[in-house]
C-alpha cells in the first residue's frame, strides 16, 4: 500500500512543518502536545465538549479526508483512548452518587471515539475500526489496513493514530519506574543512560492508497513480536527482510525508537550492531517522547526522508547516502517489538 500525504500532531511543531528550523527543547519528563489552532477545522459548541485526544485526532485526520472525495475506511490505533475523560466520569459517578451524570466524558472515554468522530465530521459510512493493542496497536492498525487492500475492500483509507498524557496513567506508570526521577532534557535524553524515560502524546495521520500515483512513499510490510529474546529477535528481522526479498545490507537507513531508559534500549543497540551496523541511522523520541503507539511518528518521520524534505538535525545520527529501503524498528517496555518496512 501507498502513503499519499501524512499530517502529525506532536511535541514538535509538526503540524505546520516548522519543526525542522525551530525543534522544540524539553526539560522534565512529559512532552505535552502543541496543538494548532482549531479554528475553521472544529466548530466552537463542539470544540468546547472535546477532550484532548479527541481534538488532537480530528485535528490530524480531517484536513487529510478534506483533499479526497471519499475514503473506504478508517483504521485508528490507540492504547487506552481518552482515558483523562474516562477517569473524570468515573469520579462523576462517585460524586453524584450514580444521579444525574454528564455523558459527554463517558462517550468521549472509548477508545472508538476518534474514530466515530471523524466518520460523523468526514462523512465517511464505511469500515471503521480501532485497534487497542498496548504497544502494537498501531502495527496491527497497519496488518488490518494491508489486509483490506489485499482483499480488494478498499482503494483509499485513513489510518493513524492518538495518544494523550493522563495524569491518572502518568502517575501510575511513573510510580512502577517507567520515567525517569532526574531533571533531564531532550537534548541530553538519550544519552542519560539512567532508568526511565519521558512521556509523550500526539497523533499521526496517513492516507493510503491501493496505487501509487503520486505517492510519498510504499508501506510494503509490518512484523511484530511479543517476548523475544536477543537470538528470536535477530532471527526475526531476518525472517520479515527475507519474506521482502531483502537483506539487511539492502537496508540503507534504520529509524529506531531509543528513549533513553537504560533498562531496555539494549535492544537497539544489539540489534543495530548486529544487522546494520553502517546504515543511516535516525532517532525520534527525543522529539516527542515515549507513548504506546509511538511507531506512527516513527513512520511519519521515515515517510518525510523518503519524500526528500528536511528532517530536524536532532534526529540524525548517521547520513551518508539516499534513503531507499526503511526499516523503522521499535519496542514498547523491551516486551512488544514492531518493524515497519517503506520504500521509496
Amino acid at each position: 500500500m501507498y502513503i499519499l500525504r501524512t499530517s502529525c500532531i506532536s511535541p514538535q511543531k509538526t503540524h505546520d512543518g516548522s519543526y525542522v528550523q525551530e525543534t522544540v527543547s524539553y526539560t522534565g519528563n512529559k512532552y505535552n502536545a502543541i496543538e494548532p489552532d482549531y479554528k475553521g477545522l472544529i466548530r466552537p459548541a463542539q470544540l468546547r465538549r472535546m477532550g484532548k485526544s479527541i481534538r488532537m485526532g480530528i485535528g490530524a485526520g480531517l484536513p487529510l479526508l478534506k483533499t479526497i472525495e471519499k475514503v473506504d475506511g478508517i483504521i485508528l490505533a490507540s492504547s487506552e483512548g481518552g482515558l483523562e475523560d474516562c477517569i473524570k466520569f468515573l469520579n462523576q459517578i462517585e460524586n453524584y452518587n450514580e444521579g444525574a451524570l454528564t455523558p459527554t466524558n463517558f462517550v468521549q472515554s472509548t477508545p472508538n471515539a476518534l474514530a466515530g468522530s471523524l466518520a460523523l465530521m468526514g462523512g465517511c459510512k464505511a469500515y471503521n475500526m480501532t485497534h487497542v493493542h498496548r504497544g502494537l496497536a498501531f502495527e496491527n492498525a497497519l496488518l488490518d489496513a494491508i489486509l483490506l487492500f489485499e482483499e480488494h475492500k478498499a482503494e483509499t483509507l485513513l489510518l493513524g493514530n492518538v495518544e494523550e498524557i493522563s495524569e491518572y496513567n502518568f502517575n501510575i506508570e511513573t510510580l512502577a519506574g517507567q520515567f525517569k526521577e532526574e531533571e533531564t532534557s531532550s537534548h541530553n535524553l538519550l544519552s542519560s543512560q539512567t532508568p526511565g524515560t519521558v512521556c509523550g502524546e500526539g497523533s499521526s495521520m496517513f492516507l493510503l492508497s491501493d496505487k501509487p500515483d503520486n505517492a510519498i512513499a510504499e508501506l510494503t510490510d509490518v512484523a511484530q513480536i511479543c517476548f523475544p529474546s536477543k537470538e528470536d529477535m535477530i532471527k526475526h528481522i531476518n525472517t520479515f527482510l527475507d519474506k521482502n526479498a531483502l537483506k539487511p545490507d539492502d537496508i540503507d537507513t534504520i529509524v529506531i525508537g531509543k528513549n533513553g531508559d537504560s533498562k531496555t534500549d539494549f535492544w537497539y543497540d544489539y540489534v543495530c550492531d548486529t544487522l546494520f551496523d553502517s546504515q543511516n541511522k535516525y532517532y525520534f523520541k527525543n522529539l516527542v517522547g515515549e507513548y504506546a503507539t509511538s511507531m506512527a511518528f516513527g513512520v511519519f518521520l521515515a515517510s518525510e526522508i523518503l519524500d526528500g524534505r528536511e528532517v530536524p538535525e536532532e534526529t540524525v545520527i548517521r547520513k551518508s547516502g539516499v534513503a531507499r529501503n526503511i526499516l523503522i524498528y521499535n519496542h514498547y517496555k523491551g516486551q512488544q517489538h514492531g518493524m515497519v518496512l517503506l520504500r521509496k
